[in-house]
Order: C-alpha cells, then structure tokens, then sequence
C-alpha cells in the first residue's frame, strides 16, 4: 500500500504522513536546522543511535536523549534535565526537537519543545498505535503532577508526524491492542466503519504487517486531524464538543490510571472508560442496550478490559474532579447519545456514576 497524507491545519499546516520505511523523509522535515536533539524511549536506543548517524552524515549536529520509561518519563524533573541538555548544547529557535517514541515521550518531547526559547519546532516520530493514532497528532503536549495526569502542558503544534508502520512490528501484542482502544473510540464517536472494520477482521485489525491495520490508522488519523484543525485548543464552551470529542472515555479512564499509579496500559485504563461513559448512557437513557452492548463487545474481542474492581469509587470519584474537563466542582463527560452522536454532559447525577460504576464492577 502507497504512503498516504493527511493535512492538518491548526496552530500551523503540516502533514502525517502513514505508511512503511518514512525515515528517509525525516532530512527534508529538518531542513535550515544545525542541531537536532532525538528525545527517545529508552527501549529505542539502537533506532535512535542508526537515525543518529543517518543525520551526521548529512552534516546535522544530533544529540540524543534517553527517558525513562512510559509516564516516568512525563516529571518536571524530566523535562528539567532535557533543557540542561539542549542549554548546555546551544540549542536556538532554527534548531529541532524530535519525538521518537509512543505517547509519554511524545507528550514529554512536545512540551519541552514548546518551552524552550517559548517554542522550537517538533517533529514527531510515533513507534506504537497509541501515539500514531493519538498522542503524536495534534499538538497537545502535558506532564504529570502528583494531582493528576497531563495537568501540566501546552499546545504546540508538530512541524510534521511520521507513522513509520514498520515500528509496530517491533511491539508486543499488548501494547498493541492497547493502541486499539483510541481507534475504537473514534470509530463510536466519529467513524462507525472503523468499528464494522473491526469487526470483520479482528485479527487483521491488529496484525502489524498487514493492510487492515493500515486503513485503521488513516482512519483514525483523518478524524483527529478534522477535529484539530477545526478546534486546535479545545476552546468550546457549552454543549459544543469540538476537540473535547477526542476525550470519550477518557474521564474515568484517567482516573483509573490515577488509581493504579500509572501501571496500566492507557488504551486499557481508556477502555473501561469508554465500557464507563457507555453504561452512564444507558442507565440514564441515552443510549440503547444494544450500542451500550456493542461497546463491550468489541472491546473484549480485541482482549481489552471492560471491568474495574469494586471498593474504589470514592477514590475515583475524587480524581475525576481532578480532571482537566472539570468545570470547578462540576464533572464534564462525553457521552453518547447513538453510534456516531456524541454530546457534553455537565454533572450528571452522582447516583447514575455510581450505578454505572456498579455495573462494570459487576460485569463478567
């Protein structure tokens, strides 16, 4: 399959582009900048060491820094330690940050960009589904505070997104499937053939090499992509959505990520948000048993959870007002109201979250 582009009009233009062997296309992105600083996961040494020297040998100056793993990685002491970096190396405005990794480091390698000198160029590198499809796109940056996930970010724009697939070959199945969450909830808020897709070829839909995974991306991509560029800083107010679409799912789920210290997987802790958010719909009537159903069902056919344990529901009822969605003491979510109709919900009654939080408790 060719490479496909996607534009992106926000903050500034600039093009994802999704397809296999796309680092050849990294010089071009860099151009008119003398030094390059690859901000990378620490399991990505020896592809940040081969992109290193790709780019010596066309005269950039590369530096490369090692983060620790996952959301670790996403702390002031971080971010911290990268502007000593790029300080003690003489980094100016022409010059680059690159983000090669999944989410926290390109969450992390986009705040630092958007910080130093009040904002250098980025370019971002996603390596699992989760970032290709989400956290790489966009332009929202964050790090984690004791207070909450992403309390603590900007948005600054990439210059350009490379989805190399061949990088998803190199994941575990876990990780994988786990990316398959953010895919899944564009496909209930915005593009319901992503879910038809699924549906007729689970296995395709998380084979690495093959076409379906491919298409899923495009997919997924074009709805974020339509989405930023018509609501960059997620500036809606009222019952208009806009950006806030993309946080289906996400209010409980980040939640749950919170409570388990950050040890679960984001597309596991933002699956059961989603299975959350759906029976919050249907308890209150909104949405029908069978697409309420549906969320499950796809969900647990690609092995991702749909249940949370009892006994945490104070706790999770407190991080929720943590959240960034919060308007002050009042929980904002995203619910739906059919396959493709999503709508804000300011407050919904505290008996309806318990009684949904019940329910995937209790859901075998």
């Amino acid at each position: 399959m060719p490479d496909q582009v996607i534009q992106v009009s926000a903050e500034l233009n600039y093009e994802v582009v999704i397809g296999r062997g796309l680092m050849g296309r990294l010089p071009l992105l860099i151009s008119g900048a003398t030094r390059v600083a690859i901000i990378h996961a620490p399991t990505l040494q020896a592809q940040a060491q081969a992109l290193s020297q790709s780019l010596n040998d066309q005269n950039f100056e590369v530096t490369l820094i090692a983060l620790p793993d996952a959301e670790a990685a996403k702390s002031a002491s971080v971010v911290e330690t990268c502007w000593t970096v790029l300080g003690v190396q003489g980094f100016t405005r022409s010059d680059v940050v690159v983000g090669l990794g999944g989410g926290a480091t390109t969450d992390l390698a986009g705040f630092v960009a958007s910080t130093w000198l009040r904002g250098i160029k980025v370019i971002q590198v996603p390596t699992t589904l989760l970032a290709m499809v989400d956290a790489g796109v966009g332009g929202k940056t964050g790090i984690n505070t004791d207070a909450g996930k992403n309390l603590v970010g900007a948005f600054h724009s990439p210059s350009g997104v490379l989805c190399d697939l061949e990088f998803l070959t190199s994941l575990n199945n876990e990780d994988l499937v786990a990316g398959m969450a953010e895919v899944v909830k564009v496909g209930f808020t915005s593009d319901p053939e992503i879910l038809k897709i699924i549906q007729s070829d689970v296995s395709g839909a998380i084979d690495p090499t093959g076409a379906v995974i491919q298409e899923l991306v495009r997919r997924a991509v074009q709805v974020k992509a339509d989405v930023v560029s018509a609501d960059f800083k997620e500036s809606r107010n009222g019952q208009a959505l806009g950006r806030e679409v993309l946080n289906y799912g996400h209010t409980f789920g980040h939640a749950v990520e919170r409570e388990e210290n950050y040890r679960w997987r984001h597309g596991a802790a933002i699956s059961v948000g989603m299975c959350f958010v759906a029976e919050l719909a249907r308890q209150s009537g909104r949405l029908s048993d069978q697409d309420a159903d549906l969320h499950f069902s796809i969900l647990e056919g690609l092995g991702l959870p749909t249940t949370y344990a009892s006994g945490h529901w104070e706790d999770l009822f407190e991080a929720m007002h943590m959240d960034k969605k919060a308007r002050g003491s009042v929980i904002r979510f995203v619910v739906l109201e059919g396959i493709g109709r999503p709508v804000a919900w300011d407050g919904p009654d505290p008996a309806l979250l318990a009684a949904a939080y019940d329910a995937i408790s209790r859901h075998q």
